[in-house]
């Protein structure tokens, strides 16, 4: 009795940390009619960013944040900068504050921050930090199953560490968890969310011989996929290698080139 009431003591989360989590929404649309303010004070609209040809990576965060939104933060920069793709290239990022009291004048100097540390000059054009309402807020993270609440006394946020990426469209396509992630997760998850658009055979290769494992929330390498790939080449290896075979062999049996005639009237 008393080993059941202590393991129910254990096993109570901290009124601040309850409800607080990820509903994954896999293939839900993230609403891109929720209006912010850029790092600028410009009003804009999520929808923009949405191009049906880039794939979006998201993060919910506030600058006021000291330990987990940073390192939420840092790991998605020290993941994307594994990928040969490149923020505002091949993908868009948006950061949107979970505080409504943030200005766009704090998301602008956290963005210099971020890219500072990204250190590639097309982020300028492809990393965007935006403010807004508590509603607006609200909306997007209820669409990707964002759970966070306010802690009154603490004047801090509680919230999951995770990273989101989108479609072009808009849609969730994976959830990348914790402070840390693979250079594999982050590439293969970019390529899944682009959903083939415009990528190369050899990433489309890539893109093939991993499937997500939900229970290690990551990208594992699909065994029978790999052997399948695998004798796919071995008989393109080897009919190559039988068609040039065939060519010398051919080029050896056939005859060599017949003399030239004599000229017509010769003296014989």
């Amino acid at each position: 009795m008393f080993s059941r009431s202590a393991d129910a003591q254990v096993n109570v989360l901290p009124r601040e940390m309850q409800n607080i989590g990820v509903i994954e929404h896999l293939n839900g649309q993230v609403p891109g009619d929720t209006t912010f303010l850029d790092e600028n004070g410009q009003p804009v609209r999520l929808g923009q960013y949405f191009d049906g040809r880039r794939p979006v990576v998201l993060n919910l965060a506030y600058s006021r944040c000291a330990t987990l939104c940073n390192m939420v933060l840092n790991a998605a920069v020290r993941g994307l900068q594994e990928t040969t793709w490149s923020v505002g290239e091949e993908f868009v990022a948006v950061t949107i504050s979970i505080d409504p009291r943030e200005t766009p004048r704090v998301a602008n100097e956290r963005r210099g921050r971020v890219l500072a540390q990204y250190n590639r000059p097309s982020a300028a054009r492809g990393w965007h930090f935006l403010t807004g309402s508590e509603s607006q807020i609200r909306r997007v993270a209820d669409a990707v199953g964002f759970q966070y609440r306010y802690d009154r006394a603490q004047d801090q946020y509680a919230h999951p560490a995770v990273t989101m990426l989108l479609t072009p469209d808009g849609k969730v396509a994976r959830y990348l968890y914790g402070i840390q992630y693979k250079p594999t997760d982050v590439r293969v998850g970019l390529l899944e969310a682009s959903q083939g658009r415009s990528i190369s055979t050899v990433e489309r290769l890539i893109l093939y011989c991993y499937h997500y494992d939900p229970q290690g929330q990551g990208y594992v390498l699909w065994a029978m996929r790999v052997m399948r790939l695998g004798g796919v080449v071995t008989l393109l290896v080897f009919g190559s290698f039988l068609s040039v075979m065939w060519l010398r062999e051919r080029r050896r049996r056939s005859p060599g080139p017949l003399p030239p005639a004599a000229p017509t009237g010769a003296a014989t």
